[in-house]
């Protein structure tokens, strides 16, 4: 009986150290926070090891595709360091070993005054995929849906229009 007990421990042992699932679910979404605070903060080591090999984040308003290699040189010389970025609305698709998320993303920009801040609100998708090496951030794509500028312009424009 001993010797059956070890084959099924030894046999184990290779799926514990493949790292972490993408399940449950919740675990994944707590883990995208930590991705969103990742890309805030310019943690570069995060990123390296979170992102599969083959990453691409495809971005619609300008028009660019980014890479792996692109996200983490990115992070570890940010051009600036957002006020927050957070997620809203997450929801969960699983297939097999994939997860797609998708959700909001606000991210809080601070203004030149460095005193107040404008927000952008993009929608997300993000596919995760169980691997050897664990639970990996294979692609992403964002819209943004919403802008406090062009809120704040538009509100401008209308009380010009009210006032003629």
């Amino acid at each position: 009986m001993k010797p059956s007990l070890f084959l099924l421990l030894s046999a184990a042992l290779p799926l514990a150290a493949q790292g972490a699932s993408c399940l449950p679910v919740a675990d994944l979404i707590a883990r995208d926070s930590q991705y969103e605070e990742a890309t805030r903060v310019g943690d570069a080591a995060f990123l390296e090891n979170h992102l599969a090999d083959d990453f691409v984040w495809v971005h619609n308003l300008v028009s660019s595709i980014d890479d792996k290699a692109a996200v983490v040189a990115r992070a570890k010389k940010p051009a600036s360091i957002p006020k927050a970025r957070t997620t809203s609305g997450v929801q969960a698709q699983v297939l097999g070993d994939t997860v797609v998320l998708r959700g909001q993303s606000t991210v809080d920009a601070w203004n030149a005054d460095g005193k107040t801040w404008r927000s952008n609100r993009y929608q997300f998708m993000r596919t995760y995929v169980n691997t050897p090496a664990g639970c990996k951030l294979l692609a992403v794509q964002t819209m943004k849906v919403w802008s406090s500028e062009a809120e704040k312009a538009g509100a401008a424009a209308a009380a010009k229009a009210a006032s003629r």
